[in-house]
């Protein structure tokens, strides 16, 4: 089995109206000639080739930024229509389950039956993949009563900030901290036994929000800033602060966080050799920075509000990670390192966070 720390399916479902039911192919003809995202015609994610792939457990997320009227990023202009989309995202999830696409896994006794059933089924191709609820950037949550019922919902993991200024956080391309609501918020995701997701956070944030928070810390796709020099990724101290908490860190596979000089609109992953193999550098690099390969994992971020396009060059679909394994062992990664990156960190990780 193949687990990744971090998928937008609802995302791609509700906003990119794609049906991950049908065919890769078809979704993209179905996209053909439009122009209103980015990826349009070059997604690379849907059930049929997440089973193909071995995927059986994913990170999936909710999300919905709040713009303030200074704010030029594209998001909702209240904190309740924020809340009101992630629900929308969450009754698709929820639609999902009553087809058998997916199935809700939220405890150690829900981890334990799926990894027993996923592994026992010799075709994957009617399986249910087991997804775990998680909240990208935490503007959606409109009061402390929202989270409780989020988590009554199946929330596990939430990374409080995305791109920019959020309410309880700041994120990428932001400066600044948590303050009191960051503080308030994380106090009680410590009480519900919440991960807190350390992705997106700026760099004033993630130092406040490790100072306020007792409970368990991953980072479900971040890469690193000493082979890419961007506020995105995270330096070898912060790394290393990740590692002390016993963190987990999913390497992301958007082409930009991969190689440097990216130039938006310009570079192109053939142009600038963007393979998985510079996926391998950052884990690799991680793995140098630990002196072991237990803090490391998938978190790919495919059809991230990117696809094809923005991909390394030997991403047709998200089902070839299944070469992962491979151009690690090429590296030089025995066998049980390499069941730990690509699956056992996380279990172990989720094991032991939902521990009675």
């Amino acid at each position: 089995m193949i687990v990744d720390a971090h998928l937008d399916l609802s995302m791609n479902a509700m906003e990119w109206n794609r049906d991950l039911t049908r065919p890769i192919e078809e979704i993209r003809q179905r996209e053909k000639g439009m122009t209103d995202k980015p990826d349009r015609g070059n997604g690379v994610v849907n059930f049929e080739e997440l089973r193909k792939g071995n995927i059986g457990l994913v990170v999936a997320t909710q999300i919905a930024r709040y713009v303030s009227p200074q704010n030029p990023l594209p998001g909702w202009h209240s904190p309740e229509q924020a809340w009101a989309q992630t629900q929308a995202q969450l009754a698709w999830y929820k639609a999902m389950e009553e087809r058998d696409e997916l199935v809700s896994i939220n405890n150690l006794t829900s981890l334990d039956n799926h990894l027993q059933k996923w592994n026992s089924t010799e075709s994957k191709s009617k399986s249910p993949i087991g997804y775990i609820l998680s909240l990208e950037g935490a503007d959606s949550i409109v009061t402390l009563k929202h989270l409780e019922r989020a988590h009554q919902n199946g929330l596990r993991a939430i990374g409080p900030a995305h791109y920019g200024p959020g309410r309880y956080a700041q994120g990428t391309d932001a400066t600044g901290g948590i303050g009191k609501p960051g503080r308030e918020l994380l106090k009680e995701m410590e009480r519900l036994n919440i991960i807190l997701d350390a992705t997106h956070l700026c760099d004033d944030s993630f130092w406040e929000a490790l100072e306020n928070f007792n409970g368990h810390v991953w980072a479900s796709h971040n890469n690193c800033r000493s082979i890419v020099n961007h506020n995105r990724q995270f330096s070898d101290e912060q790394i290393k602060e990740l590692i002390q908490r016993g963190a987990v860190i999913g390497g992301v596979m958007d082409a930009w966080m991969l190689v440097p000089n990216w130039v938006r609109g310009v570079s192109t992953p053939q142009s600038m050799n963007c393979t998985l193999d510079k996926l391998i550098d950052h884990m690799d690099h991680i793995c140098q920075l630990a002196g072991n390969t237990l803090h490391v994992g998938i978190g790919s971020d495919l059809d991230g509000a990117f696809g094809k396009e923005q991909s390394p060059t030997d991403i047709e679909t998200i089902a070839d990670l299944q070469k992962i394994p491979t151009l690690l062992a090429n590296r030089g990664y025995k066998k049980y390192d390499i069941e730990n990156i690509t699956s056992k960190n996380w279990i172990r990780f989720l094991r032991k966070a939902w521990a009675k």
